[in-house]
């Protein structure tokens, strides 16, 4: 019992060794003592909480909150000691934000219990006891051979045993895993393969051992010893025999697999982790200002407590005839009394400190965050891909960027790749409107070469192809496997992990592939676009790959079909750069076929055109071309087998296997002979240029970090704009010691102090940067901070991740914001203070793992200038105004103290000292940090210096805080004092003689102070709508009609009721009146004289830009931003008529932007 509970508080892991032991169908050895590893059950948790430890735990984690935590100390001392305030004051307004959160926190994770039972109840096929058994998805166990059908999301990850096709494969469809929609094979070991029946698996005997679960999806290791015969079998698997949880079962209609990791041990499960809590500047500001106030309280309490001590050091008042001290009080300690005493002042004063701000601000932010979805500006007809909020917590912070680091593939441009040219050994190439025409002249120039390179869809037939064909086996060059210009489209066709419908080829047959089936029929699915436009362009070209079946690969040369066999895959990964497979050609060769960066190709070449094909390169990269290149090499019999026994070795190694792979990988891939290089384009998005332009003007720094060769990158750089042809451009590259970098760092930084140019641009690649990062980073950022544009190419993804780490904690401290497409991005997005995923095309792992997500770059302006610019000015103004209004409201309380000889007598009543933060002034801040717009959006888009008034949190400086603070204590002096010399002394102001009490003198302050803290917020408000006059004027006439309730009515569950007729009274009187609106209007008077003075003499920026749009035209812009059922109302207007808008400027009709596009499509 005691070990189980251990293991579910993390203390005492079920199992401790780097490898299990799965028994296929939990068949056990029946001899030794073997003890089974023990493993958890499949049961999915992504729930917080459970019906046992909400309670406690939920109230934990809103006690960690120090304004939560200080107020239940503040309750609880109100319960211990005699203080001038009931309990209820403060435990009131406590309870209800910790209900609010806690109701919200609850219903959330409610809903993800909902989720949590939906999948583990779901309905699951096991194979048990010879046959097939139905179970739920919670039940499977480690072992269990499972049933999975066509389209049906795999319950657990499983090793895949068989299919219902003869050679053990599968394809898969992970997109709700990676957000990939391509299609991925799997296979299984061929001992297996052929067991594709219930009965059949129930008679194999087989152990599979592997590592433990780790979180990395494409990441497996692990071997199948298989018993067959007396005799033991062992086969490999790597991440091609895994099926994870979470994928989806394509285009096969049933496949069985032995589960090896279930429930919270899935790769899916594993990458549930949370990610790291992100602060925005506001939030710091907002506790540094709390400390600030916090400080201010105890401050009042310290003066209060010994300016009582001081008073009562006469003796008339520290025991007056009136009161009495008993013989307890004379003879108890001092000390405990002085402590008493203060505590008793720090409950008085208390509410100076906010707790209602937490909760609105929660409300604002969540609220808030729908904005952004309901933006049609952001909308993305093309994809159907609306914005997307994944935090609320960062609203704000979107109007405090100052650095933007971005990714170049799929984020600046569009990630369709289109085949332009390509080099044949030693000879470029450009497709022009389907053909293949030579640049220059080859050696051996002829029009069978250009009939050769024409494509298809231009022939009539293919007889016409095979005899243009001067580039396939002839009799009289026997010796020579294939002409280089057919050998390089081939391996085009062959080197890649491409994929075909087998919807799309069951047309096909078994027998050889139609003439007049057009390429064009064929679809294919690729993990990269590159791929999938390499294979397109030699299909073009008459190298038509046909698909795969089983360990074959069917090309269509010009028509005749060639069947190789595929005898190896050697995997991309992102040290070696480059991929290769390992293929039997029809004569029986065994060819490797390798694609990849030129620096890793390149080197490892010892024939062909290098030198011509490097210049190309270059040249194609100069052009903004994403650049590959491809090489062969033919193995003799005695090479092979030592290669296929390397990689054996390799593969079923348990311990250190990337290790051993690489160094394998590494035996193979050398004495290339180069075929040529591609280039393909990857177009710029719209609007890219004017974006990173517009970003430049707002102040903002534009970073583009990539993994493309600098060239490339630098071409790209300068098309969208980011680099200029006035800028003067730094290279820090291919550096090979710390010294040389250090010296040539050095070297930039001079030519940055002397050069007199406006900017500087730099370039610097990963060799360079993890040189620069290791010795040299001081230099390093110094050079960069002195540089307006920065382009770092060929950058791994934690070096992406560390150069943002390095401005972050710079000292300047600016905010930085990442934005990417692909899962290689998500560290950056992950680090930087805003993260913002691209929905494209390299999958939605980026944009699942960042705060916000949009469908294209250019959105990202409107996101910044226009939404992050409200966010931040709404927020801003509502924690200053919540600190101004709460000194409004316990400043008179700490006067009343001098009046009352500091007695602790309370000024206000109980219940508006609960009830003034919860009902009476919390509306109109929320709807106005809802709502606002002090400017008009398509001004603030069309400006982008706007956004610099708000950068550096200015609107939070403490220079703006301690306005608002004076501008606080300075109407509260106005409240107290004014109803203090206006109707203090007066004793017949009522009609019957009467004189004023002190509940009355405390309610004629706290009216006054409703009334201008409200007031106050009217006046702030630029952009009214119904619900802002609604709550304004509403929360000034809900006060006096719940006043006259409360004090008109005795009401029985009241043990006291100190306020009975006193509101009714007040009212009554003329001169209480003619207080109200003197104090009003004096304290707000000299506010709008400020404010028309600052405007006048020293207006802002945004100041200018309000009068410059004082008349607001309906917009796309002015739309999007209003709540959803007004939008739909305005769209349905702007749809059918035109608005006429009456300008000096423009006196014509506008025809309305947004026809054709609605909410509902959104």
């Amino acid at each position: 019992m005691w070990r189980w509970v251990r293991q579910q508080l993390g203390f005492d892991p079920p199992h401790q060794s780097d490898t299990r032991t799965i028994y296929i169908a939990n068949r056990f050895p029946q001899y030794g003592h073997y003890t089974p590893q023990k493993f958890i059950d499949n049961r999915i948790i992504s729930s917080k909480y459970t019906v046992w430890n909400f309670v406690p735990k939920n109230l934990f984690e809103q006690f960690r909150r120090v304004a939560n935590f200080y107020f239940l100390i503040i309750f609880l001392v109100q319960l211990m000691i005699d203080t001038p305030t009931s309990p209820v004051t403060s435990g009131l307004p406590l309870f209800f934000v910790i209900t609010v959160t806690a109701i919200k926190q609850g219903y959330e994770d409610w809903l993800r219990h909902i989720s949590d039972n939906e999948v583990n109840g779901a309905p699951v096929y096991v194979v048990r006891s010879g046959g097939l058994v139905t179970t739920r998805s919670k039940n499977i166990r480690v072992g269990d051979i499972v049933r999975v059908a066509k389209n049906e999301i795999f319950p657990a990850d499983l090793v895949l045993l068989s299919s219902d096709r003869l050679d053990g494969s599968c394809h898969v469809t992970t997109a709700s895993l990676d957000g990939e929609t391509n299609l991925k094979t799997h296979v299984a070991v061929p001992e297996t393969a052929v067991l594709q029946t219930v009965a059949n698996l129930d008679t194999l005997i087989a152990v599979v051992e592997c590592q433990q679960p780790e979180a990395d999806l494409y990441r497996f290791m692990g071997r199948m010893t298989i018993t067959q015969q007396m005799e033991e079998i062992v086969r490999p698997l790597g991440p091609e025999s895994l099926l994870l949880r979470g994928a989806r079962l394509k285009n096969t209609k049933e496949i069985f697999g032995v589960a090896v990791y279930t429930g919270m041990e899935t790769k899916m499960a594993l990458n549930y982790k949370s990610k790291s809590q992100k602060r925005s500047a506001v939030e710091k500001s907002m506790n540094t200002f709390l400390i600030i106030y916090l400080i201010i309280l105890i401050s009042e309490a310290i003066i209060s407590t010994i300016l009582k001590y001081t008073w009562q050091a006469e003796e008339k008042w520290d025991e007056p005839w009136y009161n009495q001290k008993t013989e307890h009080q004379r003879n108890s300690s001092k000390i405990l009394k002085f402590i008493s005493d203060f505590l008793a002042f720090l409950v008085l004063y208390n509410f100076i400190i906010p707790i209602s701000l937490y909760v609105t601000v929660e409300l604002q932010k969540f609220l808030g965050s729908f904005f952004i979805g309901w933006d049609l500006d952001l909308y993305h007809e093309e994809s159907d891909e609306k914005a997307q909020v994944n935090t609320s917590d960062l609203n704000e912070e979107l109007g405090q960027v100052e650095y933007v680091f971005t990714d170049k593939t799929g984020t600046l441009t569009e990630n369709e790749m289109q085949f332009r040219e390509c080099s044949i050994n030693g000879t470029k190439y450009q497709e022009i409107n389907g053909r293949l025409v030579s640049e220059g002249p080859t050696p051996d120039s002829s029009e069978g070469n250009l009939s050769y390179l024409t494509s298809l869809s231009h022939l009539n037939n293919l007889s016409h192809l095979a005899t243009s064909s001067s580039f396939r086996t002839s009799p009289e060059n026997g010796t020579e496997l294939i002409k280089e210009h057919d050998l390089f489209f081939k391996a085009v066709s062959l080197c890649h992990t491409v994929q075909i419908s087998s919807v799309q080829t069951d047309s096909i047959g078994d027998g050889p592939w139609q003439s007049s089936f057009a390429p064009a029929q064929l679809e294919y699915y690729a993990s990269s676009p590159d791929e999938k436009a390499l294979v397109e362009a030699a299909a073009r070209f008459g190298i038509v790959f046909v698909g795969n079946s089983g360990e074959i690969m069917e090309v269509k040369t010009l028509g005749k079909l060639e069947r190789y066999k595929l005898l190896h895959i050697l995997e991309f990964d992102p040290d070696r750069r480059r991929m290769s497979v390992i293929v039997q050609a029809p004569s029986g060769e065994k060819l490797l076929f390798v694609k990849g960066a030129e620096s890793s190709i390149l080197p490892e070449c010892i024939g062909g055109e290098i030198e011509k094909t490097r210049i190309h390169v270059d040249e194609f990269a100069l052009k903004g071309l994403r650049t590959l290149c491809m090489a062969y090499r033919q193995f003799t019999s005695k090479e092979y087998e030592e290669i296929n026994r390397r990689l054996f070795e390799a593969r079923t190694a348990l311990q250190q296997r990337e290790e051993k792979l690489a160094g394998v990988f590494q035996f193979i891939e050398k004495d290339l002979i180069l075929l040529g290089a591609t280039a393909v384009e990857d177009k710029l998005q719209d609007k890219v240029r004017e974006t990173i332009e517009a970003l430049r003007m707002a102040g903002i720094k534009v970073w583009v970090l990539t993994g493309d060769k600098h060239e490339t990158a630098v071409s790209v750089s300068l098309s969208c704009g980011h680099f200029h042809r006035t800028m003067n451009i730094l290279e820090l590259l291919n550096q090979k010691s710390d010294s040389e970098c250090a010296e040539k760092l050095g070297q930039l930084a001079r030519r940055i102090r002397e050069d007199h140019v406006i900017q500087h641009g730099l370039v610097v690649d990963g060799t360079s940067l993890s040189l620069a990062l290791r010795e040299h980073e001081k230099l390093f950022m110094d050079v960069c901070r002195n540089c307006s544009a920065v382009m770092c190419c060929r950058m791994a993804p934690l070096q992406k991740a560390k150069v943002i780490r390095l401005i972050k904690i710079s000292p300047e401290k600016p905010i930085t914001l990442a934005i990417g497409d692909g899962a290689n991005d998500v560290s950056m997005i992950q680090e930087a203070h805003v993260g913002i995923g691209i929905m494209g095309k390299e999958g939605r792992q980026a944009a699942r793992n960042s705060d916000y997500a949009i469908a294209r770059f250019k959105f990202l302006s409107k996101l910044l200038f226009v939404h992050g610019h409200f966010y931040y000015i709404r927020i801003a103004t509502l924690v200053q105004y919540f600190f101004y209004k709460n000194v409004c409201f316990i400043t008179p309380q700490f006067l009343y103290q001098f009046y009352c000889l500091f007695s602790q007598q309370t000024l206000y009543d109980s219940v508006y000292l609960t009830l003034y933060n919860i009902c009476f002034t919390s509306l109109p801040i929320l709807i106005y940090s809802l709502l606002e717009q002090h400017i008009d959006p398509h001004v603030l888009q069309n400006k982008p210096t706007l956004y610099r008034d708000i950068s550096k949190n200015r609107q939070l400086s403490m220079k703006t805080f301690l306005y608002w603070t004076i501008l606080g204590f300075s109407h509260a002096f106005i409240f107290f004092f004014g109803s203090y010399f206006l109707i203090g002394k007066d004793t017949s102001l009522l009609g019957n003689g009467q004189m004023f009490g002190n509940w009355t003198f405390g309610t004629l302050v706290f009216t006054v102070m409703v009334i201008t803290v409200t007031a106050k917020m009217a006046l702030e408000t630029h952009f009214w709508t119904w619900i802002n006059h609604l709550v304004t004027w509403g929360s000034i006439l809900f006060y006096f009609v719940f006043s006259l309730f409360y004090g008109g009515i005795l009401w029985p569950f009241l043990s006291s009721q100190n306020m009975y007729f006193v509101f009714i009274q007040l009212l009554s009187s003329g001169s209480a009146w003619f207080a109200i609106i003197l104090m009003v209007v004096t304290c707000l008077f000299l506010d709008i004289v400020k404010k028309v003075f600052d405007r006048q003499f020293h207006p802002t920026n945004i100041e200018k830009a309000q009068m410059y749009s004082n008349t607001v035209a309906f917009s796309d812009e002015f739309i999007a931003l209003q709540p959803l059922s007004r939008a739909r109302n305005q769209l349905s207007k702007l749809r059918w008529k035109k608005i006429r808008v009456q300008s000096a400027q423009h006196m014509n009709l506008l025809k309305a932007s947004t026809e054709g596009r609605t909410v509902g499509t959104c």
